[in-house]
């Protein structure tokens, strides 16, 4: 398959699927009468798109909503039952003031006991009042359990050109991304502003999640991440799931 080039979109926008299905209206032929609302469901109804990816050598997974940039659901729960990986993701404090954009944003989640990232796995995802699904395929290598090596991974989620980047660090200063370049067929360099040096950050040493997206990917091709900046400077492997 030939390589096409592409071009970056910084903040892949996805669409989200609507809340409530537009329903149609129907008149029997010649009845007159009121037209009658078609039957929807209410589970369609309530489905949203989400994606995931393969992250810290499958110890982690990324899972993809759309919503407030400022209000990123967290996950509460993560169970493997009867072959697939259920999610539960609770929504931001009732009391939080939240930005009315629309964009794709990540949450995190350790891969439960019994995965195995190598062969992939259906995941349900839950969250307030709205529900999806997605595909997530295995990838050689990968496995759960062991220690984290606290190193930048990224993997490619089931919607085309999206990833996700995870990073380590303060949990109050994750790092925000500056620019996105193209610099060859299969290679994006990603550099991230640098922070002020009066910042002040928590001391901890937590998951960060970046999403981000490339235009008319190769699907057969490796494709390689150099980040700059932040101290996240290195090259990553994109994983493919």
């Amino acid at each position: 398959m030939p390589v096409r080039s592409r071009s970056l979109l910084a903040g892949l926008g996805l669409a989200l699927l609507a809340a409530g299905l537009l329903t149609a209206c129907a008149t029997p032929a010649g009845s007159g009468g009121t037209p009658t609302p078609a039957a929807t469901s209410d589970d369609d109804s309530n489905e949203q798109e989400v994606g995931a990816a393969w992250l810290d050598g499958g110890r982690m997974v990324g899972i993809v909503t759309q919503g407030s940039s400022t209000c990123i659901p967290v996950a509460e729960a993560a169970t493997f039952e009867d072959g697939v990986m259920k999610v539960t993701l609770v929504d931001a404090e009732a009391d939080k003031a939240c930005t009315s954009d629309l964009v794709p944003r990540v949450s995190l989640v350790g891969t439960p006991e019994g995965v195995d990232p190598a062969s992939g796995v259906e995941i349900e995802v839950t969250g307030d009042g709205w529900h999806g699904d997605t595909d997530l395929e295995g990838v050689a290598g990968l496995k759960t359990g062991g220690e984290t090596d606290y190193l930048p991974s990224a993997g490619w989620t089931d919607v085309d050109g999206q990833f996700v980047i995870l990073s380590w660090g303060s949990s109050s200063c994750a790092p925000a991304v500056e620019n996105v370049e193209a610099t060859s067929a299969t290679e994006v360099t990603v550099t991230f502003v640098t922070p002020p040096a009066d910042q002040v950050c928590t001391m901890d040493m937590a998951p960060r999640a970046t999403v981000l997206g490339v235009s008319e990917t190769d699907d057969d091709a490796d494709f390689t991440l150099t980040l700059v900046g932040d101290n996240l400077d290195g090259t990553v492997s994109v994983l493919r799931g």
